[in-house]
């Protein structure tokens, strides 16, 4: 895909403004290379355009499976979407319009920014990021709470690993975060120029001080490597696939997922963490649906965090 296409699709979709996110969240799933929303009301019970731009048009089937999974996912029903519809733009450059208001975002230890940004003179740890969705730029809700968790709890010589890693920008940031990284041969290897494979990682080593990082989506690990090697990082063990029973424990894990994937998958996360579990991608609504499974497996000791509509939960394991 090139920037300076000629052509490109714009599916606009107005929906009722709480829904907004979901479908944007739906975008970002069909890999539109960029999004945008636009108010057609003031007031929050009226009604937004969201715009997701693509270089071909996408299967409409494709779309109205993505859109209804992601409602359904936020708990809205497919009622919000008033109107979806296709527009062809021409000689446009969007995504250079895109770039131009995308801006570092700060944290309390971090500064992510685009490739293309300068950042001037700063004692915070910068992360590069080469986005291609709006989630893991930094700038998402989600992210940043894992980010803030991962300032507070995360130290020097814990082993890490984090599930779902999109862009790799937790992983980075955790591995930024070190003093120093233990060398550690990826297995994920290119078997052509767009081929990657799961491998078994390799775990045999001296200390427990590594970070690993997994992704169900072959895109996503490819995009995440290319941002680890723009911040100078070649030492995070990305691979393809997912937390399983041959996962070995780490001392912090990292899920920012969805709720309706973190829920079933807790028992699993709970075995494989030694230290500090950090829990993402959860709306307010679910909460409780987080806690109540905590709760069934005899956990009792977790810290809620709140940023706008999202929740994190830190689970400390204090012999759980």
């Amino acid at each position: 895909m090139t920037e300076n296409q000629n052509n490109w699709f714009a599916l606009e979709i107005t929906v009722n403004a709480q829904a907004a996110e979901a479908v944007e969240f739906a975008l970002n799933e069909l890999d539109a290379p960029g999004t945008e929303i636009n108010n057609l009301g003031a007031r929050q019970n009226e009604t937004l355009c969201v715009i997701g731009y693509f270089n071909e048009k996408q299967d409409d089937k494709t779309v109205q499976k993505q859109l209804d999974e992601a409602l359904r996912i936020y708990g809205f029903s497919q009622d919000e979407i008033k109107q979806i519809e296709w527009r062809k733009v021409e000689n446009t450059d969007w995504l250079a319009e895109w770039k131009k208001h995308w801006k570092p975002t700060e944290t309390a230890k971090f500064i992510i920014a685009p490739t293309w940004e300068k950042v001037e003179n700063t004692d915070k740890i910068i992360i590069r990021i080469e986005p291609s969705m709006a989630f893991g730029t930094g700038t998402h809700e989600t992210t940043k709470l894992c980010l803030r968790a991962i300032e507070e709890n995360y130290e020097n010589g814990e082993s890490f690993f984090d599930v779902g890693t999109g862009t790799g920008i937790l992983a980075i940031a955790a591995a930024k975060l070190k003093s120093e990284v233990l060398s550690l041969e990826s297995k994920v290897k290119r078997n052509s120029t767009s081929d990657f494979r799961l491998q078994t990682p390799n775990f045999r080593l001296k200390t427990q001080d590594f970070i690993s990082a997994c992704d169900t989506d072959e895109d996503s690990i490819k995009i995440a490597i290319e941002n680890a090697k723009f911040n100078g990082i070649d030492k995070i063990n990305f691979y393809v696939g997912s937390i399983s029973e041959n996962t070995p424990k780490f001392d912090f894990v990292c899920a920012n997922v969805t709720a309706d994937i973190i829920i079933p998958m807790l028992p699993l996360l709970i075995e494989k963490t030694n230290k500090k579990l950090v829990l993402s991608g959860i709306l307010v609504e679910q909460e409780n649906l987080v806690a109540e499974k905590l709760r069934e497996l005899r956990i009792s000791n977790f810290k809620v965090q709140t940023d706008g509509e999202w929740v994190s939960v830190l689970v400390v394991n204090s012999k759980w």
